[in-house]
C-alpha cells in the first residue's frame, strides 16, 4: 500500500478514537503542584489538554495556578482498534512545548512541506502534547538547534546564488554548515543552518530568519492620504533679511534645525509615496513652540480634513492639540519624543516606551543569566528601584555601588571579577562619566582567561556620546534593547544617496525619523485606512519598527524594537 495510504487510515482511526472520548466515565480531583504545566499533567492522566482546559475553564482566564484544583475527566479506553502498522521508515512523536513545524523538520532532515505530507493535520498548526509521524532516527541521527546560528526555510526556485545574494552566505559554507545538501541539493521549505551575523535584510523571529512586513508591496489603487503636519521651526524668529544671521543660526542644533531636519525626511517619503502611486496631501503648520498660536490656528483652519495628524514634537504641544475634542476622531501621531503623551483614544506614541524596552531586556536577561555564571550589578543612585527588580529575579547576583563621588573603585572590580566563571556585569546608569569609567574598567579586565559581557536594560543616549569607545562596547558584547538601530544597513545606504542629491548632506537622525514614521503612517493608510490593524503586523523601515497596540490607559503605544549586541567595530541584532 502507498505510503499516504498508510497514514490516511492510521489518522481516521485515530480520530475515531478521540471521538469516542468526548463524554467523560468520571473525573479526578487533582491539586496542582509547583513547576506542574498542562503538558505534563496531559501526558500524567492521558488526556489531551484541550479536554483538560473544558472542565476547568478558569485556566483560560487566568492560566494554571499552583494549588489550583482541577477536575480531570477520566474516559473509558475504547476497545483497541488495530491500526494498519506504520513502515519501519517512521516513527510517532509527541509535539512538546514550543516546538514548531520548522524546528522539527530540521531536527529530521526533511522539509517542511515533507512533514505536513505525513502529518496533514498539522497544517494549520501544532498543538502541545499532539501525536504526530516523523521519521524514524536515532537520537544521535537528529540534528540539534544551536544558539549560536540562525536559521532559514529555502523559498520556491532559490538556488545558491539567490541565498548568497540575500544572506551573503556562499555556497561552500552552506554546505559546510549543512552536510546534507551534498546529497539532496537545495529543497524548497528545507531548513538550512545560517551564520549568526549573516542576517541579511532579513529579521529573526524565534530563531528563524524571516521576511521583514513591506506594505509598498501590492499597494490598492487610487491610494491617498491627507496629512496634518505641525513642526517648530519658527520662522517669525528668523531674520531673512540677515543672510549671516540665518547661516549662523542653522548651524546650530535647535527647534528651527530640527524641525527642518525632521520635515526633510517627511518630504523623502511623500515623494517615494508618490512614485508607488499613492497621492499625499501635506498640510504644513508652523507651531512656533507657542501654545496660544497652537489653539488659534487650530480654531480658524479646518484641520478635520486631514486623515491623519503628525505632531507637534514637543509632548506639551502635542497634547493642546490632541484634546481638541472636533479633532478626537482623527488618528494623531507623537512622532519624535520618547516622554510619554497624554494617552486618549486616537492617540499613536510612535516612540517605544523605555518601560517596554526595559521589560522586553529582562525577558533575554532571564534566559542568559543564571547561578552558574558570576553576574555583578552595578548601580548608580538613580537606579535603585531597578536594582531592587534586578535583585528580586537574579538573588545569586553580587551588588557594586558606585562611590558617592560617581566611580568605581578598579580594585574592587577586579576582586568581584573571577577567571573560572563567565561574568556578566548588568549595569544601569545614565551618568557619561560614570559610563565611560566602567566600561573602560570592565574592559581592562578582558582576557583568555576572563570573560567578561556587559548588559544594560536601559541604554541612554549618553553611549552616543564620542568619549565611549565603541571598541570597548564591542569588547565587551555589550548587549541592550532599543527602539531604533543605529547604525548603517543596506537600506539607510541607498536612502543617503538620494538624500544627499536633494539636500546636499547626509541626513542627521531626525531625518530619518521623519522619513520613518512619515512613511509608516503613508503606507499602513494606503492599506487599511487605519494605522493599528492587526493585519498590518510589525514594519520596518531605514532604522525603525512600528507595531501599534492598544495602550491600557486609552490609545496606542509601538512595541516595535531591537535586541542589539555590540561586536567588534560593529552591531547585531541578535535573537530575542
Amino acid at each position: 500500500m502507498h505510503i499516504k495510504q498508510i497514514l490516511f487510515s492510521f489518522l481516521f482511526l485515530v480520530s475515531l478514537a478521540i471521538t469516542a472520548q468526548s463524554k467523560p466515565d468520571s473525573f479526578i480531583n487533582h491539586k496542582v503542584k509547583k513547576k506542574e504545566t498542562l503538558y505534563s499533567l496531559a501526558r500524567k492522566y492521558d488526556v489531551e489538554i484541550e479536554q483538560i482546559e473544558k472542565f476547568n475553564p478558569l485556566i483560560k482566564k487566568i492560566g494554571l495556578k499552583r494549588r489550583m484544583n482541577l477536575q480531570i475527566p477520566v474516559y473509558k479506553k475504547p476497545k483497541p482498534i488495530k491500526a494498519k502498522k506504520l513502515p519501519d521508515s517512521l516513527a510517532k512523536y509527541l509535539v512538546k512545548p514550543k516546538e514548531t513545524k520548522w524546528r522539527l523538520a530540521y531536527r529530521y532532515g526533511i522539509t517542511i512541506k515533507q512533514l505536513e505530507e505525513y502529518n496533514p493535520q498539522i497544517i494549520s498548526g501544532l498543538k502541545i502534547g499532539q501525536e504526530i509521524i516523523v521519521p524514524k532516527r536515532m537520537e544521535s541521527e537528529t540534528l540539534k538547534l544551536e544558539e549560536e546560528f540562525n536559521y532559514y526555510t529555502v523559498k520556491p526556485k532559490e538556488g545558491f546564488y539567490r541565498i548568497e545574494k540575500k544572506l551573503g552566505v556562499e555556497e561552500a559554507d552552506l554546505i559546510s554548515l549543512n552536510p546534507i545538501l551534498e546529497k539532496t541539493g537545495l529543497q524548497e521549505g528545507m531548513v538550512l543552518k545560517i551564520p549568526l551575523k549573516s542576517t541579511g535584510d532579513l529579521k529573526i523571529e524565534d530563531d528563524l530568519l524571516v521576511e521583514k512586513k513591506d506594505l509598498r508591496d501590492s499597494i490598492p489603487e487610487n491610494s491617498e492620504i491627507t496629512i496634518g503636519l505641525l513642526l517648530p521651526f519658527k520662522a517669525n524668529e528668523i531674520e531673512f533679511d540677515s543672510i549671516e544671521k540665518t547661516k549662523e543660526l542653522l548651524k546650530k542644533r535647535n527647534l528651527h534645525t530640527l524641525a527642518l531636519d525632521f520635515y526633510s525626511g517627511v518630504l523623502m517619503a511623500v515623494q517615494e509615496a508618490g512614485s508607488l502611486g499613492i497621492d499625499v496631501v501635506l498640510n504644513v503648520l508652523d507651531t512656533r513652540n507657542d501654545k496660544d498660536y497652537i489653539a488659534n490656528q487650530l480654531d480658524s483652519i479646518h484641520w478635520k480634513a486631514n486623515d491623519v495628524i503628525l505632531g507637534p514634537l514637543i509632548p506639551a504641544n502635542f497634547d493642546i492639540v490632541s484634546l481638541k475634542d472636533s479633532l478626537s476622531l482623527i488618528p494623531m501621531v507623537a512622532p519624535l519624543s520618547s516622554k510619554p503623551v497624554t494617552s486618549r483614544a486616537n492617540v499613536y506614541q510612535s516612540i517605544t516606551s523605555s518601560d517596554l524596552l526595559r521589560k522586553k531586556m529582562f525577558v533575554y536577561l532571564d534566559k542568559v543569566l543564571d547561578s552558574t555564571q558570576n553576574v555583578l550589578l552595578i548601580t548608580d543612585t538613580l537606579n535603585r528601584d531597578i536594582e531592587d527588580q534586578l535583585y528580586a529575579r537574579y538573588p545569586f547576583a553580587q551588588i557594586l555601588r558606585p562611590e558617592p563621588e560617581g566611580y568605581v573603585v578598579p580594585d574592587l572590580i577586579d576582586s568581584l571579577l573571577v577567571d573560572t566563571l563567565i561574568n556578566k556585569v548588568v549595569f544601569e546608569s545614565q551618568n557619561l562619566g560614570l559610563i565611560a569609567s566602567v566600561t573602560s574598567l570592565l574592559n581592562s579586565q578582558v582576557s583568555k582567561e576572563r570573560d567578561v559581557q556587559l548588559f544594560t536594560t536601559f541604554r541612554s543616549n549618553a553611549y552616543d556620546n564620542k568619549n565611549i569607545s565603541i571598541k570597548q562596547l564591542g569588547n565587551l558584547k555589550f548587549t541592550y534593547t532599543a527602539g531604533t538601530f543605529p547604525y548603517e544597513s543596506i537600506r539607510s545606504k541607498e536612502f543617503d544617496s538620494l538624500y544627499i542629491g536633494s539636500f546636499g548632506n547626509f541626513p542627521k537622525r531626525e531625518a530619518l525619523r521623519g522619513y520613518d514614521v512619515t512613511m509608516d503612517l503613508i503606507l499602513r493608510w494606503a492599506h487599511k485606512k487605519e494605522l493599528a490593524s492587526d493585519s498590518l503586523g510589525e514594519t520596518e523601515y531605514i532604522e525603525s519598527r512600528f507595531n501599534y497596540s492598544p495602550n491600557s490607559s486609552g490609545g496606542y503605544v509601538n512595541r516595535g524594537f531591537y535586541l542589539l549586541q555590540h561586536r567588534g567595530y560593529e552591531v547585531f541584532e541578535i535573537k530575542k
